[in-house]
């Protein structure tokens, strides 16, 4: 009997204890790979964070990217001996970036600021950079910032527009991030040079300026592997190792000029993390998906919110730029540039241009003042663009000359209704408050595409009818092929070397 009970718990005990190793190992196993894999999401969260405050960083810069292009395009077309206009484009560009420095340098150094102060920056450390610069933006160890670098070539214009991005906005990257006290961000070049820093700032591993000098000075094989992964424009996490304790670098490539972010955390603030994961897995990926989530969405809605506020500002300095500051209406060359763009999207629509010029303009400023002169024309741009359809073209392209071009017009009907509504509106206009003046014009029209396929040989066409028009006495509107009532065509004006009345102009 008792060899028999011992059979039988030898049978059930054996079963039992090789269940319960298997189950330790397992639990083991368990443990060791929970572990590894929180420890894997904590890392891969630490990196998902760093490349967070990268995609920030370029995201501000790239906004002061974009804000740069319209401004030297127009500094490209306008050139830049003007000072005082300039100065005025550097002032939006600074405002519409958010930035309190702007410059225009020439190739030689020369620059105007946006206070309209100039400035030579041809002895200073980072102008040699601009020229050979493979990427928009320059670090500048002097005032601690990043110039965000367009470059303007053409005819009239050659050189730098600079936006200077401080870094002290860096520094409130980590602002309640949740890090430990002692955690910190910054940004490197490959040498290991601080160009910014985000959290504590007494920390020995940034107070010489350089981090792989201070990690080497801990860990020189910690120090060795960070800066070889950097170089390789890696991502991922070191170890470094000071005496019991343990601190971990997070690094990210930002994207540009071969600079990295680097996170420092220490060993607790991670062992605290992989704990948390391991007591509750579900839970804590839930949050993360859903932390990540929210940040995405974040990060979603203010790239969109910022896109849509620089095409609004986009807009609104291609609005300034073609607009006529005294009458509001289009100014020369967008007034030239629109009337092409319609011609080549439509070479077959016939429309009707005319050219206006305000009779005898130079008595008016001789005699009653160019204040009351400026508010003739001002007065005549309001009134005469009021009376088009807002897809129709009007503009001033002269002193006391305008243009209208008018899209669509079918019919000869219509062509001589349009004719005439322009002549009845010079009979009626009235200029000046307390002095009532009433302007009158020579007016020339010319067809399109009969009387002109392109922009060139339409205007002159339309020059030849103002011709027509003073050289019959001014104060009325001549065709360049004249039409009768009937809508039939005549014989076209001849052209003249010289249709400048010099008596009027």
């Amino acid at each position: 009997m008792d060899n028999q009970n011992k059979s039988s718990v030898l049978q059930w005990l054996m079963p039992t204890a090789i269940m319960m190793v298997v189950v330790i190992i397992m639990l083991a196993s368990f443990t060791h790979k929970a572990n590894k894999e929180a420890a894997n999401t904590v890392s891969k969260t630490l990196i998902s964070n760093v490349e967070s405050y990268g995609s920030s960083l370029l995201h501000d810069l790239e906004k002061i990217d974009s804000v740069e292009l319209p401004i030297a395009a127009i500094l490209a077309q306008e050139g830049a001996k003007d000072t005082a206009r300039v100065t005025e484009l550097l002032q939006i560009a600074a405002q519409s970036a958010g930035v309190d420095e702007a410059l225009y340098c020439d190739l030689n150094g020369q620059a105007v600021d946006s206070d309209g102060q100039n400035v030579d920056l041809s002895a200073v450390a980072y102008f040699e950079a601009l020229s050979g610069a493979t990427s928009p933006y320059v670090y500048v160890e002097e005032s601690k910032s990043v110039i965000v670098m367009e470059r303007v070539s053409s005819d009239t214009a050659q050189g730098y527009l600079l936006l200077f991005y401080p870094m002290e906005r860096f520094s409130n990257m980590l602002y309640k991030s949740g890090y430990d006290n002692g955690s910190f961000l910054v940004l490197v070049n490959t040498e290991g040079k601080i160009l910014g820093l985000s959290g504590a700032t007494n920390s020995d591993y940034v107070k010489d300026g350089n981090l792989l000098t201070a990690v080497d000075k801990v860990d020189k094989a910690a120090a060795r592997s960070l800066r070889g992964r950097m170089n390789n424009g890696s991502r991922g996490n070191v170890d470094v190792n000071r005496g019991k304790e343990k601190d971990v670098f997070i690094f990210a490539p930002l994207g540009t000029n071969r600079w990295d972010l680097v996170l420092y955390v220490g060993g607790e603030y991670m062992e605290r993390q992989v704990r948390y994961l391991r007591k509750n897995t579900s839970n804590m990926a839930m949050s993360l998906l859903i932390a990540i989530a929210v940040f995405f969405c974040v990060v979603m809605v203010i790239n969109i919110t910022s896109k849509f506020r620089s095409n609004a500002k986009k807009k609104e300095l291609e609005d300034k730029a073609d607009t006529d500051l005294l009458t509001g209406l289009n100014n020369k060359l967008a007034t030239e540039r629109k009337i092409k763009e319609f011609m080549a999207q439509n070479p077959d629509t016939q429309s009707m241009l005319f050219m206006v010029d305000v009779d005898n303009f130079k008595k008016v400023n001789d005699t009653m003042g160019h204040a009351f002169g400026d508010e003739v024309l001002r007065s005549l741009g309001k009134q005469i663009g009021g009376i088009f359809r807002a897809t129709d073209i009007v503009g001033r392209v002269g002193g006391d000359e305008f243009m209208v071009f008018l899209k669509g017009i079918t019919t000869e009907e219509n062509i001589l209704k349009e004719a005439a509504k322009v002549e009845d509106f010079f009979k009626h206009f009235q200029a000046g408050e307390y002095v009532k003046y009433k302007a009158t014009a020579s007016i020339g029209v010319a067809v399109y595409p009969q009387e002109g396929a392109d922009f060139e040989t339409l205007y002159k066409a339309a020059d030849q009818g103002v011709y027509k028009a003073k050289k019959r006495g001014k104060n009325q509107l001549a065709f360049y092929r004249e039409r009768n009532t009937d809508g039939v065509e005549t014989e076209a004006i001849p052209e003249t070397e010289d249709t400048t009345d010099v008596d009027d102009r």
